[in-house]
């Protein structure tokens, strides 16, 4: 059986176009564009999402996860932005995109992303769409969470709920009977040693996961390349996170990274083999490593 190939990238970040009117910095908006004006600009380059996103498509994966943070500050001018890039990426058939904090930045925006990206998240045969959902592609079947709430100033903590997890019981438990490779997606890690930026019901999520199960939870949020174990109710599940899709390195960030899941079933087990390209020092994408998942 030939390998089915699942990319993963996350936190695109995309750049405003405009500067906002005074009317939209009344919130914590106000000091997420002072940071991004004085200095996460510098970091975060379209033309070094470009470069990861062109070498992606000579990849030709089967399938792209992309796990949240497309935009900055949830502006109405940002998502039509990032709907155009999204597309570049590829269509809603071929991508699976879900929200982030910075995409429910504000409560006054916060549903914004489920009204601009319905067709990238739904499920399938589903209206409307709603979270969590699951689409069928190939072996896999596509898991998608929101952890995307408002947070206060200074906070970028992430939220399932408990309607989200009560809907993911019956859903797993229902998967758990087919020969299928689960991919869980939710933006935020689970877990975290930043308060500021954690979970805040990780738990109940890892615990669900350790009655039921899923071969493979894909996330962002952290900017960092990030591989952690949890217990499931056979196995140990990966839980892999990315660096943001359009960083240059700096401190103790790396450069923009994307992963490469190739996914094949051997007689009654699953094989998952992860790649890691990132960008190098000269502004090109290059492969950092190899690692036998599963």
């Amino acid at each position: 059986m030939a390998a089915f190939t699942l990319a993963h990238l996350s936190d695109p970040h995309l750049a405003p176009q405009s500067r906002p009117r005074l009317s939209e910095l009344a919130s914590k908006r106000a000091l997420g564009y002072l940071n991004w004006t004085r200095n996460r600009y510098k970091y975060h380059r379209r033309d070094i999402l470009d470069l990861l996103i062109s070498d992606l498509h000579t990849q030709m994966p089967d399938q792209i996860a992309v796990t949240g943070d497309l935009v900055n500050f949830a502006l109405e001018s940002e998502f039509p932005l990032a709907q155009a890039w999204l597309r570049t990426v590829g269509p809603p058939d071929k991508v699976t995109a879900i929200p982030g904090n910075h995409d429910a930045y504000v409560r006054s925006t916060r549903l914004r992303f489920a009204e601009s990206f319905a067709d990238y998240f739904g499920g399938d045969g589903v209206s409307p769409a709603s979270f969590p959902s699951m689409r069928r592609r190939g072996p896999l079947a596509l898991i998608s969470l929101s952890s995307a709430v408002p947070s206060a100033p200074f906070m970028a903590t992430g939220r399932i709920g408990s309607a989200q997890l009560a809907a993911l019981e019956p859903l797993l438990e229902s998967l758990a009977r087919e020969q299928l490779f689960r991919v869980l997606l939710v933006h935020h890690p689970l877990r975290s040693a930043n308060r500021m930026k954690r979970l805040t019901d990780a738990r109940d999520l890892i615990a669900l996961l350790a009655r039921h199960g899923v071969e493979l939870v894909l996330h962002g949020h952290d900017h960092v390349h990030s591989t952690i174990w949890i217990d499931g109710p056979e196995r140990k599940i990966p839980v892999v996170g990315v660096p943001s899709a359009s960083s240059l390195a700096h401190g103790h960030t790396p450069a923009a990274a994307y992963n490469i899941f190739a996914i094949a079933l051997e007689g009654n087990h699953w094989r998952c083999d992860m790649t890691v390209r990132g960008v190098n020092d000269a502004q090109r994408v290059r492969e950092i490593r190899q690692i036998r998942l599963i």
